[in-house]
């Protein structure tokens, strides 16, 4: 009898493929066999403050100490803007990147796959450190290699400041409610992506980029 592929180490079902399915449980599938493996794939939501505050602390204190201070806004406010357009491409071309085989699918269910068939596990929507700390190292070192000395520091703090805020607008985007219209409007761009079309609307901290890449989802006129 021939085995599935990842037998020995996930469980589950995954439907992501499958167009439509959505599940309104407020916990998902199991997804490992191993307790320990699965406890890392779930996170309260504020676990990515206690991780990278200090972080943020860090770099920001070595870019405001060591530059002239327009120079360390600056440089922090290109960090964020970038961030922006990684989380766009990112979302749009990693995160929905639909693999054909079947290791390719079920890794592809454990990185974002579940979230969309389980939009509602509050456990299972920041992303956990045990996967974005060496997304983060991997940047840092890819900022390294190709940023001057001096802008660094502070460039890698508004990277991390606007990784947090999306996590946090992520988070709260599907577990609060906005009176104010930004905020609302950011909510109801990510409930179409989720609800509508998982084909477009891949900005979840910032609508920018699907303006630009024209892949906003537009409302349906009644």
């Amino acid at each position: 009898m021939k085995k599935k592929a990842g037998g020995a180490i996930f469980v589950g079902k995954y439907y992501f493929m499958k167009k439509n399915y959505v599940s309104n449980s407020p916990e998902s599938v199991r997804m490992f066999k191993s307790s320990f493996l699965e406890s890392l794939s779930k996170v309260p939501f504020y676990v990515p403050l206690i991780v990278y505050i200090p972080v943020i602390g860090y770099f920001g204190y070595q870019s405001f100490f060591n530059n002239p201070i327009l120079t360390a806004i600056g440089a922090v406010a290109l960090g964020l803007f970038i961030w922006t357009f990684t989380e766009y491409i990112l979302h749009r071309f990693i995160f929905h990147f639909y693999p054909k085989s079947e290791w390719g699918r079920r890794i592809h269910f454990i990185f974002h796959g579940v979230h969309h068939d389980y939009p509602n596990d509050a456990h299972r929507l920041v992303m956990p450190p045990s996967a974005s700390i060496p997304l983060a190292l991997a940047f840092y070192f890819l900022f390294k290699a190709i940023l001057p000395v001096h802008l660094l520091d502070g460039f890698f703090t508004g990277f991390i400041i606007g990784y947090l805020v999306y996590d946090m607008m992520h988070y709260f985007l599907h577990h609060a409610r906005f009176s104010h219209p930004i905020l609302k409007r950011l909510k109801q761009h990510h409930m179409l992506h989720h609800y509508d079309d998982a084909t477009k609307g891949y900005g979840v901290s910032s609508d920018l980029w699907d303006k630009i890449f024209r892949s906003e989802i537009l409302k349906k006129k009644s």
